[in-house]
């Protein structure tokens, strides 16, 4: 399958990018960070496992939107504040039969690629993988885990399977769902949780789950999050959501936070589409989101300290 990735040189898209490239997928990693595209171009691109293992794999990387011309599958991994340039610069060079996928962070980016490039080629979907970047062209894979992609429409149809079959054969582990909004609300609610709490207080993962405070925020927030989704026909389980959240905070107890990476890298976060789309979404339904709301007025005050 001939796959592009937008945000390619970054860590979630080097990380999955290096993975289907392995298997013989004819993989492009596209991204606006000259340095980090000429580093693949030149010495590949190097993966480091959570063990320290590290591996070097020779991949195609570009800074020119037109070089995804001819993809059968466009995967979408740039912050959310990209989102819209990012798509529109590579809308011109999409086939007919080119599927966008977004498995990005936060809610509101699978709407906003549809708008641009049509529905009937957008799909959705979140990843449980994390990963970091060392410098330009290494990227730590520092764990592994479920990727869930879907249909806007919920339809199980030909070409889910085929994205789904391609990343099995790579390795990773993805279930097609025909509730893929679920999903990203889920993941959501662990994001809502754990990454602005990261951020501001520059803690690991297993660090949140070590402070009876933190936790009695943590579920406070995401009261608000059932809440908002109950409203919105989105079926969450509060306990099974919070049993998932500390169960995998503790299992990858080192991680570093996406958020607390851009935090440390000085860069604009995505706070909007993460607790802001609670908010956003609380006050369409009338329902409050005090807790929530804080993170965002946090987070943005430590923004404007960069």
């Amino acid at each position: 399958m001939k796959i592009a990735i937008l945000g390619g040189a970054g860590a979630m898209g080097g990380a999955l990018g290096a993975k289907l490239a392995k298997d013989g997928n004819e993989v492009t990693l596209l991204d606006v960070s000259r340095e980090a595209v000429e580093t693949i171009q030149n010495r590949g691109l190097t993966i480091e496992d959570k063990s320290g293992q590290i591996e070097t794999i020779s991949i195609r990387a570009s800074t020119d939107p037109a070089s995804i011309r001819g993809a059968d599958l466009v995967m979408v991994f740039v912050k959310c504040y990209h989102t819209k340039a990012a798509v529109e610069s590579i809308a011109p060079h999409l086939d007919a039969n080119t599927t966008v996928l977004s498995l990005q962070n936060g809610w509101g980016n699978a709407a906003l690629i549809a708008g641009i490039v049509g529905a009937e080629r957008t799909m959705a979907g979140v990843s449980y993988h994390s990963a970091t970047i060392i410098k330009p062209g290494h990227v730590r894979h520092a764990g592994e885990g479920m990727t869930f992609i879907g249909e806007l429409n919920g339809e199980m149809s030909r070409r889910l399977d085929r994205v789904a079959e391609r990343f099995r054969a790579a390795g990773l582990e993805v279930t097609a769902t025909e509730a893929v909004l679920k999903e990203v609300w889920s993941k959501l609610s662990l994001n809502a949780c754990a990454l602005p709490a990261s951020a501001l207080l520059r803690f690991s993962a297993g660090q949140l789950v070590e402070h009876d405070e933190m936790l009695a925020l943590m579920r406070a927030i995401l009261k608000e999050v059932v809440a908002v989704a109950h409203a919105r026909n989105i079926p969450l389980d509060e306990t099974e959501r919070w049993e998932a959240i500390t169960g995998l905070l503790k299992r990858s107890a080192s991680a570093k936070a996406s958020m607390l990476q851009d935090v440390e890298n000085r860069r604009r976060t995505e706070i909007d589409v993460i607790n802001g789309a609670i908010v956003a979404a609380g006050r369409q339904c009338n329902i409050p989101t005090p807790h929530n709301e804080t993170m965002v007025w946090l987070v943005k005050s430590l923004e404007q300290t960069f």
